[in-house]
């Protein structure tokens, strides 16, 4: 039953790593749940404190997620059509077979959503560098809270790999 959990853990860690850059996993709140996948294993019994501290900043960091786009537009001008742009962007720039997609995705969806909303030109490419910026900074914190977070799996899994294999 250990294996199946630290298969499952693994798994779950994976996708926490894919799910920094894609909109439709939460990144680190799926590697937490790796964690926590990990602490039900006889071998490997992790503290409440630690599962709470690592879950809380999980959920800042989703939360933030949603935030920091937005901050970044404001700052350089931008207005709501530029967020919402941002977001279509990337969805877009996602499922486009184009090499970059999913950062040229959101700049040009905040671009245009800047146009819709009767920026002049300036405006919007600022307001669009704005968003990029904000989805960069995101995307950096999410990506590399899933890695300390698979690195605290890998060496709780190593530590205990006598009991678990």
């Amino acid at each position: 039953m250990d294996i199946t959990l630290v298969i499952i853990g693994s798994l779950l860690m994976f996708l926490g790593i894919i799910g920094s850059f894609l909109p439709i996993l939460p990144g680190p709140v799926t590697s937490w749940i790796g964690l926590l996948v990990l602490h039900f294993t006889n071998a490997v019994t992790l503290e409440t404190s630690f599962l709470i501290i690592t879950g809380v900043i999980a959920l800042f960091i989703y939360i933030l997620d949603y935030i920091i786009p937005a901050i970044g537009t404001k700052r350089f001008g931008g207005s709501k059509y530029g967020v919402i742009g941002t977001t279509i962007g990337l969805i877009v720039g996602l499922i486009a077979p184009i090499p970059g997609g999913i950062i040229i995705g959101p700049f040009l969806g905040a671009l245009v959503g800047e146009l819709l909303n009767k920026s002049d030109t300036k405006t919007a490419t600022r307001a669009a560098f704005g968003s990029f910026l904000g989805f960069i900074t995101s995307t950096f914190i999410k990506f590399v809270v899933a890695v300390i977070y698979t690195g605290l799996f890998i060496g709780l899994v190593w530590e205990n790999r006598a009991v678990l294999f």
